[in-house]
């Protein structure tokens, strides 16, 4: 026999609400992934032909005189790095998730509102509306036969 705490958390993480949030889940994390990839894939290396060769990640204000490298990794290796670049680097990111997430909460509200301007279909008849018009009709029969 199952305890009514098992049962209760079993119908708990068997409700929809649960199982959209963890697919939601899963699917963000994949989004993520794709944003994080567009943005240092395309979108800085685009950013930084623009501005001349600009390379955001590699931006860094040392924090200790024992940092000497010229590149944000080996300067990490060396000591304390304050790393603004990376900062940059995730704000556009950020920026993106959220312009693709209004973008599509748009088309979804626009969805939503051509599917309620849409006119309600008439409804079914009712049982003594359909009896009413057999009863019409057989009278219509009787009548132009006679």
């Amino acid at each position: 026999m199952v305890p009514a705490f098992l049962k209760e958390f079993r119908e708990f993480a068997i409700k929809g609400n649960v199982m959209d949030l963890a697919i939601g889940v899963i699917i963000g994390a994949a989004f993520g992934n794709i944003v994080a990839s567009l943005v240092s894939d395309i979108f800085m290396p685009v950013i930084g032909a623009i501005t001349g060769g600009l390379d955001f990640s590699n931006y860094f204000i040392p924090l200790s005189k024992a940092v000497t490298a010229d590149n944000l990794a080996d300067a990490k290796k060396q000591g304390a790095v304050l790393a603004y670049g990376s900062f940059i680097t995730i704000a556009i990111n950020f920026l993106i998730v959220a312009g693709v997430l209004f973008l599509v909460v748009r088309g979804i509200n626009t969805l939503r509102r051509m599917e309620a301007q849409k006119p309600a279909a008439p409804p079914e008849p009712t049982r003594t509306e359909v009896l009413l018009e057999q009863i019409r009709d057989l009278m219509e029969k009787r009548q132009g036969s006679a």
